[in-house]
């Protein structure tokens, strides 16, 4: 289970208050998109649901109990910049989580463990469709490959929530439209929350099955210091979507997308 509980959020820096008062329950499994104008807390937001950040007041519940106060495997994280390390092979960049986490100090993995790392790697490698590639450097890959590449980093790990800021704002509308699918795809396969942050309102309603805005009530030059933005509306997609399940409305659209032969910014496909 992944579900998300947060009452009475408050996040203040100094004499300026961000956030005031939010509170939202956001179930297993759902997609959240989160909306609202350029600096109304969206990302300071998702960095607290990841724990880079902390509450002034207020408190986060996975699964009913407090979040962690720091990063974890059960929080994966997609930015919008390529979170890739340009030093590693596709490889080498996915399987880098499974052994930190078995191996924290040493890095490395040896003999059957490694040898069973190695194999998830190159099923999540193909999985977001970098089969291939696997010996190739970030470098070497289209702007969209490394998003594959990064969301491959993430979901190796399993986790519980996705956070993503942003992630696809870079990429030309047609590269963009196919990591979409690929989106989708993996939300309906990986049993995972999704919560996005995104200023582009189609994005939000073509994945999401929520789409939250954050906006400041009160917004005059005086009054930015002294009062955050909050949650102003909170709409639930129509027709519903549910991970692992066709819409019986639109199973084309809202349904889990097959993968149907190699993707167009993948250069070996190229001719």
């Amino acid at each position: 289970m992944s579900e998300l509980t947060i009452k009475k959020l408050w996040k203040e820096y100094g004499d300026q208050i961000v956030l005031e008062n939010v509170s939202i329950d956001i179930a297993s499994r759902a997609f959240v998109a989160l909306v609202g104008p350029s600096g109304c807390g969206k990302s300071t937001f998702l960095r607290m649901l990841l724990g880079q950040e902390q509450p002034t007041q207020g408190e986060i519940l996975l699964d009913g109990k407090p979040l962690p106060p720091e990063p974890g495997p059960d929080r994966g994280v997609v930015f919008q910049r390529y979170s890739v390390f340009p030093h590693l092979t596709v490889l080498g960049n996915v399987l880098l989580g499974k052994e930190l986490s078995a191996a924290r100090f040493a890095a490395r993995l040896f003999g059957q463990a490694r040898r069973s790392a190695i194999d998830e790697a190159h099923a999540m490698i193909a999985a977001v469709g970098l089969a291939g590639s696997e010996g190739k450097y970030p470098a070497q890959l289209s702007g969209g490959m490394q998003q594959r590449l990064a969301l491959a980093q993430a979901l190796i790990m399993k986790p519980r929530v996705l956070l993503l800021d942003e992630p696809f704002g870079a990429l030309d509308p047609g590269i963009r439209a196919e990591i979409h699918q690929l989106m989708k795809t993996l939300w309906h396969e990986n049993p995972m929350t999704v919560v996005m942050v995104t200023h582009d309102m189609r994005e939000a309603f073509t994945l999401a099955t929520r789409v939250v805005a954050f906006e400041r009530p009160r917004d005059r030059p005086e009054e930015k210091l002294r009062y955050g933005a909050t949650i102003t509306r909170d709409i639930s997609i129509w027709p519903p979507r549910q991970a692992g399940t066709a819409s019986i409305f639109r199973p084309d659209r809202d349904g889990p997308v097959k993968k149907d032969g190699p993707y167009r910014d993948d250069p070996a496909h190229r001719r």
